[in-house]
C-alpha cells in the first residue's frame, strides 16, 4: 500500500526576468487553506505595488484539494504553469505564489507561461523535497483497569501517542502509519470494552 507523499521542507524563493518584467516566486509548506490565506495576505501587504499575485496550491496526502489563480493574467497563463511544476515534482501540502512586476513590454501567453513556470521551478529546486508517511489517527477510550493491555500494544508496536487523558475513563489519540493501521486496529479490537474510533487521516 502506498502510504507516502512528497512535500517541501521549508520556505524558498525563485526569480525570473524577461524583457523588464520581474517574477518573484515564493514556495511554502502548508497544510490548510487558512495557512494559504495567511501567506497570500502577507505577500499582498509586502508587495502591494506588484501588478499580479498568481498562485497554485495542493493540499492533503490524497491530493484532493487544489486551486489555481491567474490574478488578472490571461486565462491559464500563470496559475496553470505554476500548478504544472507542483504536479511534475509530485508534491502536495505546498503553495507557490509568483508575483509579477510589469516591465512595460507584453510577453504574450507563451512568454507568460514560460516565465511563471520557470520562476516556480526555481523556487522548488532551491528547496528540499521530503517524503512523509500517511497516518491514520484513532481515539481509544477505556476504563482505567484496561490501561496495561492498551499500553502494551502501544509500546510493543511503537505506536505514536499524540494526546492522552488518564482519569477513571481514559482517552488517548494514536497516530499509525497507514500500511500498519489495519493490523494495529485488529489487535486493539481484541481488547474487550475498548472503544476504538477513527478520527482522521494525516
Amino acid at each position: 500500500m502506498d502510504d507516502t507523499y512528497r512535500t517541501i521542507k521549508r520556505e524558498s524563493e525563485g526569480y525570473f526576468r524577461d524583457r523588464g518584467s520581474k517574477f518573484y516566486a515564493f514556495a511554502y509548506p502548508v497544510e490548510t487553506e487558512d495557512e494559504v490565506k495567511e501567506h497570500l495576505e502577507e505577500l499582498r501587504k509586502k508587495y502591494y505595488d506588484a501588478r499580479h499575485h498568481c498562485y497554485a496550491y495542493q493540499l492533503g496526502a490524497e491530493k484532493t484539494s487544489y486551486r489555481i489563480n491567474d490574478d488578472g493574467e490571461p486565462s491559464s497563463s500563470a496559475g496553470k504553469p505554476i500548478f504544472g511544476r507542483i504536479q511534475s515534482h509530485d508534491l502536495t501540502n505546498i503553495l507557490i505564489v509568483v508575483i509579477r512586476y510589469f516591465g512595460g513590454v507584453k510577453l504574450g501567453v507563451p512568454g507568460l507561461i514560460n516565465a511563471y513556470k520557470t520562476a516556480a521551478e526555481e523556487a522548488i529546486l532551491k528547496n528540499k523535497i521530503e517524503t512523509k508517511t500517511i497516518n491514520e489517527v484513532y481515539e481509544l477510550s477505556y476504563e482505567y483497569p484496561l490501561m496495561n493491555e492498551v499500553m502494551r500494544i502501544v509500546k510493543d508496536d511503537n505506536v505514536n501517542m499524540i494526546f492522552q487523558e488518564f482519569e477513571m475513563t481514559c482517552r488517548i489519540h494514536i497516530s499509525v502509519r497507514r500500511s500498519e493501521s489495519k493490523a494495529i486496529e485488529d489487535k486493539l479490537l481484541l481488547i474487550r470494552k475498548l472503544n476504538v474510533k477513527h478520527l482522521y487521516t494525516a
